[in-house]
C-alpha cells in the first residue's frame, strides 16, 4: 500500500511509544488473531473429535482469508483513515475470535477463521503504515525491529495464556474467550499509543504521478520465477509445523504436557528473528541468506516430528528463529530483482506465498487421517523448503568496480565498505537509495554512480518509508 505523507514528529507522538504501539497490535493481530489457532487445536480437537483433515481446512481457511485482505488492504482505494482502518479490523479481528467459542459447527469455523484471518491483515498492513511510516520520519526507523517483534511476542504471550488456562482445566471454548479479552487489551494498548494524525488523513492518498520508464513492470525472468517458486514451498514448508506442532507435542504421551508451551518457544524465538536475518543478509547477501534461513527451518521441521524432547524443542526454535526472517528476505529479494514498481511483483510473491500456505495444514491433515500422524507431511515440508533454498539462491554474480577488476557478490562488502553504508543507511529511513545503488552494483554498473546516489542521502526529499504491502 501507499504510504501517507511524511508525518511532523513532535513530542505528543514519541518514536518509542509508537514502536511499542505498533507491536501491541502485531501481537494481538497476528500472535493471537492469527496463530492462537495452534495452542488451542490440541484441546478443541479432543472435545469435538475434530479429524486432522477437517483440522487442517480451518487452518486453510484462515490463511486463505489473510491473503485475501493482505492483497485488497494493499491495493489502495480505500476510504477513510488508516488508523480507523487498523483499529476497525482488530476489533473485529477481536469478535470472530470470541464467536470461535460459541459454536461447533465446521462451516462456521471456516467461516469465522477465514472473516478473522483477513482482519488481521489489515491490521497488520494499516498499523505497520502508520508506525513505520512515523519512525522512518523520526529517523528512529532502526525501531521497526520492535515493531515487528510483536508477532512472535504475541505467540509467547498467547502460548503461556493458553497453557496457564488449560492446566486448570479450561474448556477449548473458554481459551477463545481468554484471547478475545487478551487481544482487546493490546488493543486499548495500541490506540494509546498509536495516535492519528493531525489534520486530513486517508487510508490510501492520491499517488503521486509516475515516469513512464519507472513504470514499466518486470518481465518475469528465470531468477524471479524461481523465486515465486520458492517462496510458495516455503509457505508450504512453514505452515505444517506452524499449525500442528501442539498437536504433534500432544500425541505423544510423554511429550503431552508440552503442548502448549512448545508453541511458547516458537514465538520466543520469533521475535527478534527479523532483526537477526537482516544481520546476516548484511554479512553474505539476501539470496544466500535466504538460502541459509530455509535450510535451518527444514532441519527444524524434520526435528518436530523424529521423537523425543530435545527434537521437538529444537524444531520449534528453529521454526521460530526462521520463518518471519524467511519472509522479509524473500521480499526483499523480490523487490532487488524487480525493476520499476515492485507491487505487482510482491502481490504475486504474496499469492505464491499463499497458495502453499493454504495447501499445507489440508494436505497435511488428509496424510494424517491415512497414515495416523504428521510424520509424512512434516518432511515432505522439509523437502519443500530445501527445495526452496536450491531455488532461492541466485548464485554468484559478479560486478564492476571502479579500477575495472569483478567481484562476486558474495564478496560485495569489498567494494568500498557498501555492507556498512548499506545498514548505516537503512536505519536512517533511506530504503529508496539502498535499493537504487543496490540495483547499480547488481547490474554491474559503475560504483562512483552508486556513490553519487549515497551522498544524495542528505537531502530530505529522497528519503521513503518502509513499503508495508511486503510484510505477511
Amino acid at each position: 500500500m501507499q504510504q501517507d505523507p511524511a508525518l511532523p514528529t513532535d513530542r505528543s507522538c514519541p518514536p518509542l511509544s509508537l514502536a511499542v504501539g505498533g507491536a501491541l497490535a502485531l501481537a494481538a493481530a497476528m500472535g493471537i488473531g492469527r496463530f492462537v489457532y495452534t495452542p488451542i487445536l490440541p484441546a478443541m480437537a479432543g472435545a469435538l473429535s475434530l479429524p486432522a483433515s477437517e483440522a487442517g481446512l480451518i487452518a486453510s481457511a484462515n490463511f486463505l482469508g489473510y491473503l485475501v485482505g493482505a492483497l485488497a488492504a494493499s491495493a489502495g482505494g480505500l476510504p477513510g483513515s488508516q488508523r480507523s482502518w487498523f483499529l476497525g479490523a482488530l476489533t473485529f479481528s477481536a469478535a470472530t475470535t470470541f464467536a470461535m467459542g460459541l459454536t461447533d459447527s465446521l462451516p462456521l469455523f471456516l467461516v469465522l477463521r477465514f472473516l478473522g484471518g483477513a482482519a488481521s491483515a489489515f491490521t497488520l498492513v494499516f498499523a505497520s503504515a502508520l508506525v513505520l511510516e512515523r519512525l522512518t520520519a523520526s529517523g528512529r526507523s532502526g525501531l521497526s525491529a520492535l515493531h515487528f517483534a510483536g508477532v512472535g511476542s504475541g505467540i509467547a504471550g498467547s502460548a503461556i495464556l493458553i497453557a496457564v488456562l488449560s492446566s486448570r482445566g479450561a474448556s477449548w471454548q473458554s481459551l477463545w474467550f481468554a484471547s478475545a479479552g487478551a487481544t482487546v487489551a493490546l488493543l486499548a494498548g495500541a490506540a494509546l499509543l498509536i495516535p492519528g494524525k493531525s489534520g486530513k488523513e486517508t487510508a490510501q492518498p492520491a499517488q503521486k504521478p509516475v515516469k513512464p520508464a519507472a513504470s514499466r513492470g518486470t518481465p518475469v525472468n528465470v531468477p524471479l520465477l524461481r523465486l515465486i517458486l520458492a517462496y510458495g514451498l516455503f509457505g508450504f514448508g512453514y505452515v505444517v509445523t506452524a499449525t500442528f506442532i501442539s498437536v504433534i507435542a500432544k500425541s505423544d504421551p510423554a511429550l503431552s504436557g508440552l503442548a502448549q508451551w512448545v508453541w511458547l518457544i516458537v514465538g520466543l524465538t520469533a521475535a527478534p528473528s527479523v532483526y537477526l536475518w537482516n544481520r546476516v543478509a548484511v554479512r553474505i547477501g539476501t539470496s544466500a541468506a535466504f538460502s541459509l534461513a530455509c535450510i535451518v527451518e527444514a532441519a527444524g521441521v524434520a526435528m518436530s516430528v523424529s521423537g523425543g524432547l530435545w527434537p521437538l524443542v529444537a524444531g520449534a526454535a528453529l521454526l521460530g528463529a526462521t520463518f518471519m526472517g524467511i519472509t522479509a528476505l524473500g521480499l526483499t529479494e523480490a523487490r532487488a530483482l524487480t525493476r520499476g514498481d515492485p507491487r505487482r511483483m510482491l502481490a504475486v510473491m504474496t499469492a505464491s506465498f499463499g497458495l502453499g500456505q493454504m495447501i499445507g495444514p489440508w494436505l497435511a491433515g488428509i496424510l494424517h487421517d491415512r497414515t495416523g500422524d504428521f510424520a509424512a507431511a512434516s518432511y515432505a515440508a522439509a523437502a519443500a523448503l530445501v527445495f526452496a533454498a536450491f531455488l532461492g539462491y541466485q548464485g554468484r554474480k559478479t560486478v564492476a568496480i571502479a579500477e575495472g577488476k569483478t567481484v562476486s557478490e558474495d564478496n560485495k562488502d569489498k567494494v568500498e565498505s557498501w555492507p556498512q553504508l548499506r545498514e548505516q543507511l537503512l536505519a536512517e529511513g533511506k530504503g529508496e537509495l539502498v535499493e537504487a545503488i543496490d540495483t547499480l552494483i547488481r547490474d554491474s554498473r559503475r560504483v562512483e554512480a552508486a556513490e553519487v546516489l549515497r551522498q544524495l542521502a542528505s537531502e530530505p526529499g529522497l528519503t521513503k518509508g518502509p513499503d508495508t504491502s511486503t510484510v505477511h
